[in-house]
């Protein structure tokens, strides 16, 4: 996947947005105000994905495009290698993957009153 198809899948997940809350070159995508992924528009092979810890480390282990995020908790964050060999299902995968971690710490009640859901 590219920046661009990465951008379109993250945008088309219900309720997702994007902004620049750093900087003018770091692209975050957000559900309810959290972030879930973000994109460098410089260093476009580089792209941060949060990710449950005990599988951050099985993904690290098999997929060598896969390392913990420069500049954030790496318990908790994954960035890939787009240039590397991760294929688009599994890259979409984790996208989905990011997201439903970022909607399990919204408050239920929130996430009930704007109808955001786990998505499969």
């Amino acid at each position: 996947m590219n920046i661009e198809t990465v951008r379109e899948y993250c945008l088309s997940l219900p309720f997702a947005t994007e902004d620049f809350p750093f900087d003018e070159t770091t692209l975050a995508f957000r559900i309810g105000g959290r972030i879930f992924a973000m994109l460098d528009l410089e260093r476009t092979e580089w792209f941060v994905l949060k990710c449950q810890p005990d599988y951050a480390i099985e993904l690290r282990d098999r997929h060598p495009e896969i390392t913990g995020a420069w500049h954030m908790n790496k318990k908790h964050w994954n960035q890939l290698n787009l240039y590397g060999t991760l294929t688009d299902d599994l890259v979409q995968s984790l996208i989905r993957h990011s997201y439903n971690e970022v909607v399990k710490k919204i408050p239920r009640r929130t996430r009930e009153e704007l109808h955001i859901a786990l998505i499969p």
